[in-house]
C-alpha cells in the first residue's frame, strides 16, 4: 500500500491575506491546528490610515483600493509574532496562502532584481518600497470599472461568450476590467509594470524571491483565462490591454509548488531552506478545500450576511450569473460559486417584521407550518440581489391548488402579504429553492453527495432541516471562521505531498480514515429529509424559477 503519510514532526504554514488582515493557521503531521494568529490592518498598522483595510474615494466613484505595502510590512510583523509565540519554523515544510481575490498588484520595470536580492538585515517594506507602478491595489470591493466590463464583452461577443469562456461574465471588481482601466486611465502606469500579480501570487512572490505564477484557479476571477484550456485567453487578452500576456506570465496548478523559500526567511525566521511554497490561490477556493470538498457533488453553503454556495462539478455549464473556476485540489473538475448578497440580514428583517423579533418564534413558525407552504412563493430582497439581478423589493404569489404532483393548469396570482407564519417558511424555502435551482443550471449533480453548511445561520436547526429536506441529502455542519487559512495550510500539506511523488495526487489521502480526528472534522447535523418531498420540491423549484426569469426580463439588471 502506498505511503501518504506526512514526515513526522512537520509543520504546514498556510496564510490568508483577506482584506481586513493577514491571518496564519499552523498544522501538524496529523492535521490538527497547532497555532494561529493575525495581523489587522486598522489597528496594528494605522498609519497606512485605512478603514476596514481599504481607501474609499470619496467622490464616491466606486474606487476603493488597499496600500500594497500595507500587505508587505503585515507579512513580516505576522512572522515575527509567530517566531515569538514560540513556533518552529525550521519545522515547517511546506507554505501556501490564500489571498483576496481579484485584488491587482502592479510590479515596476526593474522589480525582479530587487526581489531576488532581500537582505535578511532590514525590513521587507523598507527594500520594496519603491518598487510598484502604482502604490494602490484595485480590491475586490471595488465597482469603478463598468465601462471597461461592456467594452471587453462587447469584444469578444457578449455577456455570455464571455462566461463560456472565462467562467464569468465582467464583473466591476475582477482583474481584467480593472487592468484595462488602469490601461486607459494612467497608461504611463501600465507601461512602466513589467509584472502584474494577484494578491495571492503577490504574496507568494515574497516568499519565493521571484516572481510567483499565478495559479489556475484564482486566474480564473479575473475574465482572462480560457476554464477548459487552463490557458490565458488570446482573444480577452487583446480586448484587454496590449502586451498584457507577457505582463501576467504563465499559469500554475494550484498544489504545484512555486518554488523553495526564500533566504530572507531562511535567515531571519530560520526556516528550514528546502521549505516548498506550494501556489497560493484565492480565499474561496482556500475556504472550499478548508471545508473537506473535494469530490463532485460536494456543495457548501455558507449562511452570512452574503450567503455564498460553492460545490464541484465535473462539467460546469457558466451562466450569466454565479461564476466557474478550476477547483484548486483537483485538476479534473470545477469550483462552482453562487453569491447571494440577500443572506441572514434579510432573514433577520422577516423575523423582525413577523415574528417578534424572535428566532425562536421564527423558528416555531418554520416547525409549525407543512413543508411546500401550501403553494405559496416569496422573492425578498432586502438590498440590489446578484442572484437574480433583480432592484430591493417583494414579490410574494401564491400557486392556485397546489398539490406538489403537476403544474399542469396551474396558475398563480400575486398578493400583497401573506400569514406571518408563511412569511417564515416563504423566506427559507424561497432561499434555498433559489440555491438548488441555480447550482443545478451550474451542473451540480441532484441530490448532491453531501452539503457542509457553516456560518452564523447553520446553528439554526430549524433551516438546516428545510436545507436537507429541499436539496434531499444529508447535511453537515462546521464551525471554522479561518475555513481560508486553514485551507491553505491543507493546501501546503497537499502541494508537498504531489511534490514528493512527483504528480498530482487526490487530496482526501491526506485525512482519509481520520478525518473526525483531526481540526478538520464536521458533524453530521442534518439527515436528508423525506424522499416523497423531494420530487414537489423540485416541482416547486421549477414554478419558482419560471416566475424569477419574468421578474428579471421585466424588472433585471442585465
Amino acid at each position: 500500500m502506498e505511503d501518504y503519510s506526512l514526515p513526522k514532526d512537520s509543520l504546514f504554514l498556510g496564510f490568508d491575506s483577506s482584506t481586513q488582515s493577514l491571518k496564519a493557521t499552523v498544522l501538524d503531521s496529523n492535521l490538527n491546528i497547532v497555532t494561529s494568529d493575525a495581523v489587522h490592518f486598522d489597528s496594528e498598522l494605522p498609519h497606512y490610515e485605512t478603514k476596514d483595510g481599504v481607501y474609499r474615494d470619496p467622490s464616491g466613484n466606486g474606487r476603493i483600493v488597499s496600500p500594497t505595502l500595507m500587505w508587505v510590512e503585515a507579512l513580516d510583523l505576522l512572522l515575527e509574532k509567530l517566531t515569538k509565540s514560540k513556533l518552529d519554523c525550521g519545522r515547517i515544510s511546506a507554505v501556501s496562502g490564500s489571498g483576496q481575490q481579484h485584488g491587482s498588484v502592479y510590479w515596476k520595470n526593474g522589480s525582479s532584481a530587487k526581489l531576488a536580492s532581500l537582505d535578511s538585515s532590514k525590513p521587507l517594506k523598507d527594500q520594496l518600497i519603491d518598487v510598484f507602478s502604482t502604490k494602490e491595489s484595485p480590491i475586490w470591493m471595488d465597482s469603478s470599472t463598468t465601462a471597461q466590463c461592456k467594452e471587453i464583452e462587447n469584444a469578444v461577443g457578449g455577456a455570455l461568450e464571455l462566461s463560456r469562456l472565462t467562467g464569468s461574465r465582467a464583473y466591476e471588481r475582477y482583474t481584467g476590467p480593472q487592468i484595462r482601466k488602469i490601461f486607459e486611465i494612467q497608461p504611463d502606469v501600465y507601461h512602466d509594470t513589467e509584472r502584474i500579480s494577484l494578491v495571492s501570487s503577490f504574496m507568494a512572490s515574497l516568499f519565493i524571491g521571484s516572481y510567483a505564477s499565478i495559479d489556475e484557479t484564482d486566474g480564473a476571477g479575473m475574465n482572462l483565462m480560457d476554464i477548459k484550456e487552463r490557458d490565458w485567453s488570446k482573444i480577452v487578452l487583446e480586448a484587454t490591454a496590449p502586451c498584457l500576456e507577457e505582463k501576467l506570465g504563465k499559469l500554475a496548478p494550484a498544489h504545484a509548488v512555486a518554488g523553495l523559500i526564500a533566504p530572507y526567511f531562511v535567515e531571519k525566521f530560520h526556516f528550514n531552506k528546502n521549505c516548498v511554497v506550494v501556489q497560493w490561490s484565492g480565499d474561496n477556493p482556500n475556504s472550499l478545500a478548508g471545508l473537506t470538498l473535494n469530490t463532485p457533488g460536494d456543495l457548501a453553503i455558507s449562511l452570512g450576511t452574503s450567503d455564498t454556495v460553492f460545490g464541484i462539478a465535473s462539467e460546469p455549464q457558466p451562466r450569466l450569473e454565479g461564476h466557474v473556476f478550476p477547483n484548486p485540489v483537483d485538476p479534473k473538475s470545477y469550483m462552482v460559486m453562487l453569491v447571494y448578497k440577500n443572506g441572514s440580514l434579510t432573514r433577520e428583517d422577516i423575523r423582525n417584521q413577523y415574528a417578534e423579533q424572535s428566532w425562536d418564534v421564527f423558528n416555531n413558525f418554520l416547525e409549525k407550518t407543512t413543508p411546500l407552504n401550501g403553494g405559496k412563493l416569496g422573492f425578498y430582497y432586502k438590498d440590489h440581489e446578484i442572484l437574480p439581478p433583480l432592484p430591493v423589493g417583494s414579490h410574494r404569489y401564491v400557486l392556485n391548488s397546489f398539490t406538489g404532483d403537476t403544474l399542469d393548469g396551474l396558475k398563480e396570482h400575486e398578493v400583497g402579504e401573506f400569514d406571518a407564519a408563511s412569511e417564515v417558511r416563504a423566506i427559507i424555502e424561497g432561499q434555498f429553492l433559489s440555491m438548488r435551482a441555480h447550482s443545478e443550471r451550474f451542473g451540480m449533480p441532484s441530490p448532491p453527495k453531501r452539503i457542509i453548511a457553516t456560518g452564523g445561520a447553520s446553528a439554526n436547526q430549524s433551516i438546516l432541516k428545510s436545507i436537507a429536506t429541499i436539496f434531499g441529502c444529508d447535511v453537515y455542519t462546521v464551525q471554522r471562521p479561518d475555513s481560508a487559512s486553514l485551507g491553505a495550510a491543507l493546501r501546503a500539506a497537499h502541494g508537498w505531498l504531489c511534490n514528493k511523488k512527483g504528480s498530482f495526487v487526490p487530496i482526501s489521502v491526506l485525512y482519509e480514515n481520520k478525518l473526525e480526528k483531526t481540526s478538520l472534522s464536521c458533524k453530521l447535523s442534518m439527515p436528508a429529509g423525506d424522499p416523497q418531498l423531494l420530487p414537489k420540491y423540485t416541482l416547486l423549484m421549477k414554478k419558482r424559477i419560471e416566475i424569477e426569469d419574468r421578474l428579471v426580463q421585466k424588472l433585471g439588471r442585465w
